[in-house]
């Protein structure tokens, strides 16, 4: 038993202190590289902002009519195509004295939102929603014509909205809408 040395079990104080610089190093790159993360994307309230006005939008749009008729003709709750029309659905774009806000011409088809676009978020009162004054919307809405299961082309449109916010946030949506329900105005 003389020639023997009991080994001690456990770590020395240099290997305890290389472990902790170790560790330190580790959990500094990782929270620098969330903080980098953090700081390069928009923040989260504005991209929720960003994607409830532009859901908002694109489901006025997509409900309102994509009929054969224009929707004050006489003849849009029963015309077969184009031809039972004494007036055609309008082109892309909205009539003239046609506006979102107007009480006696609002859009009535979901060509009029064409080129439509405001700078701080209104309600279809016209009214300014409270914090959303930063906030900017445009509309696009573009002929379109999907594959239909009977081999001739679906007329459709292909409805695009865009919003801009702070920190040069920005979201695009887009949507289409088809002729599904030709003689529905409401």
């Amino acid at each position: 038993m003389y020639g023997e040395h009991k080994r001690s079990r456990g770590a020395s104080l240099i290997e305890v202190i290389v472990f902790i610089v170790v560790v330190s190093v580790a959990a500094a790159g990782v929270l620098g590289a969330l903080q980098w993360s953090a700081r390069a994307s928009p923040d989260p309230m504005i991209r929720k902002q960003l994607l409830a006005i532009a859901e908002s939008m694109l489901e006025e749009i997509t409900l309102q009519p994509f009929t054969w008729c224009d929707p004050t003709d006489a003849n849009v709750a029963t015309a077969t195509s184009a031809a039972g029309c004494a007036t055609l659905a309008e082109a892309i774009g909205p009539e003239a004295g046609e506006s979102r806000y107007s009480p006696t011409a609002p859009f009535n088809n979901v060509n009029d939102y064409h080129g439509f676009a405001m700078t701080g978020i209104r309600n279809v009162l016209d009214a300014a929603i409270a914090g959303l004054e930063s906030y900017s919307l445009g509309v696009s809405v573009q002929d379109a014509t999907l594959a239909a299961a009977a081999g001739a082309g679906a007329p459709a449109l292909r409805v695009i909205v865009t919003v801009e916010g702070p920190a040069n946030a920005r979201v695009v949506m887009e949507s289409f809408r088809t002729r599904h329900a030709p003689n529905a105005i409401n």
